[in-house]
């Protein structure tokens, strides 16, 4: 008889200290920031598309009402029978709400408009913060990595998408006024933690719309450094044309322009996601 094992261990192992067979469950990652415009669809989508890209089986569950990451992969949302509103509405599991992209080892569970009004709808449900979770589980063995666009907001939809995350990656613009709003963020993830999810973490803070030439952009940097020690990520995005013409022709950058900067750079931040395990 076969054994297995579920062991949280380095991604790419294959073997457990006590000698049985190892089954890997994805890493999932929640991409959140309340703050709108600071680059969270464009990382999740991009961020999605070079792990697939990389050879890593990647899910992108796009729980964003806006459904701008279920487009930015083509995704045509007029022609959708299925979504995360019906994961969260009606009870359905992800694995009936999954659809192939065009782009390489790249899954997607896409979004609706009819998602914004589920936080109303599921908010008298039991174990509400957990509906997504419970609806995913079955299918965290097919995945190596699982990418979560969060809305721009903290309510039962980002707790969801919380609940169910190991980590969170908290995109920032070096803009004026980047750091409003962390402290929120960071009290709804410490409260999920201590409720919901003991096991999440911090995956990282990622700078974008990142431009060297300005003062303005090394002040940020400074700022976001000294409210998160050692969860910066080495990786910066830049502000780039390519990277903001993309999403309209409904391809992540690096199918868009290969060699463009943006592209380069999610790259980058792949391998850096990667290489931590």
């Amino acid at each position: 008889m076969i054994q297995f094992c579920v062991c949280t261990i380095k991604r790419g192992r294959r073997h457990c200290p006590y000698g049985v067979k190892v089954i890997l469950l994805a890493k999932v990652i929640a991409i959140a920031n309340q703050k709108g415009g600071v680059g969270k669809t464009t990382t999740a989508v991009n961020l999605a598309a070079c792990l697939g890209a990389m050879g890593k089986r990647t899910l992108l569950i796009d729980v964003d009402p806006q459904g701008n990451a279920t487009s930015g992969v083509a995704v045509d949302k007029r022609q959708l029978t299925k979504s995360t509103y019906n994961i969260l509405v009606d009870g359905v599991s992800a694995e009936e709400c999954l659809f192939s992209t065009q782009y390489e080892n790249l899954h997607i569970v896409p979004s609706s408009l009819n998602l914004a009004a589920a936080e109303l709808e599921i908010a008298e449900k039991p174990h509400r913060e957990s509906i997504l979770k419970n609806s995913v589980l079955p299918i965290k063995f097919n995945y190596d990595y699982i990418i979560v666009d969060c809305p721009p907001s903290l309510g039962l939809i980002t707790a969801n998408a919380l609940t169910i995350a190991d980590t969170i990656l908290v995109p920032i613009q070096c803009e004026y006024y980047a750091l409003e709003g962390l402290s929120q963020l960071m009290s709804t993830v410490r409260r999920v933690k201590r409720q919901y999810n003991s096991s999440l973490e911090l995956e990282g803070v990622l700078l974008t719309m990142y431009d060297g030439r300005l003062n303005l952009t090394q002040q940020v940097v400074e700022e976001v450094k000294k409210f998160f020690p050692r969860k910066v990520f080495k990786t910066v995005i830049p502000r780039g044309v390519r990277l903001s013409e993309a999403p309209s022709f409904g391809m992540p950058v690096i199918y868009y322009d290969k060699s463009c900067k943006g592209a380069l750079a999610y790259t980058e931040l792949a391998k850096e996601i990667v290489s931590k395990g």
